[in-house]
């Protein structure tokens, strides 16, 4: 293989997506993670440059009209993004990477004929999803609100992607994402 293969994993809020990515990037040396922009503020645990870029929303809009994102979008009234340059380098240099971003940039990459290999997280249900937002307690009533009605959207688009997990049971989820990575990492298209 003469580059590696681009994965993007997709989940509505609170479904477990980021800790099921960890684990699997604990798991797979020949995997990197994309980092992505954003023009939200940073929750007390996230460090800038290794969960987000966060930047300021002008700057994050000037490079949508300087072309600098391979998918955008706006999502929970921040822009989210991922850069074209980065993710080409890092491909054309073997390295598989993993992108985790929302149904509209997926989509934005699927319709632009770029291959990659999708996953969808799902929670076991639209209550537990809730539940876990709630138990979250990083989000207002409002906001949590916002992302469920979000959440309703996105999981119609769960059946535009190859694989869709489950995070119900934590342990049978990361099983089933490492056994979706040892596939796709280790045949050749």
């Amino acid at each position: 293989m003469t580059g590696g293969k681009l994965f993007i994993v997709s989940a509505p809020s609170g479904a477990g997506k980021t800790t099921l990515i960890r684990q699997v990037l604990d798991r797979f040396d020949t995997l990197s993670y994309s980092v992505s922009h954003t023009t939200r503020p940073p929750r007390d645990n996230e460090v800038h440059g290794r969960d987000y870029f966060f930047i300021p929303f002008e700057e994050f809009e000037q490079k949508i009209q300087q072309n600098h994102w391979l998918e955008w979008a706006k999502v929970h009234d921040h822009y989210y993004g991922t850069s074209k340059a980065f993710v080409k380098q890092t491909l054309d240099a073997g390295q598989s990477l993993l992108l985790d971003i929302d149904v509209q940039g997926a989509k934005q990459i699927m319709d632009a004929g770029i291959r990659a290999v999708t996953i969808f997280i799902l929670p076991p249900s639209f209550d537990e999803l809730s539940r876990r937002l709630k138990n979250r307690g990083t989000d207002t009533e409002a906001v949590i609100q916002k992302r469920l009605e979000n959440a309703q959207k996105e999981l119609e688009s769960k059946n535009h992607y190859h694989y869709q997990v489950v995070n119900d049971d934590l342990d049978q989820a990361v099983r089933e994402m490492i056994r979706i990575f040892e596939t796709e990492l280790f045949v050749s298209d």
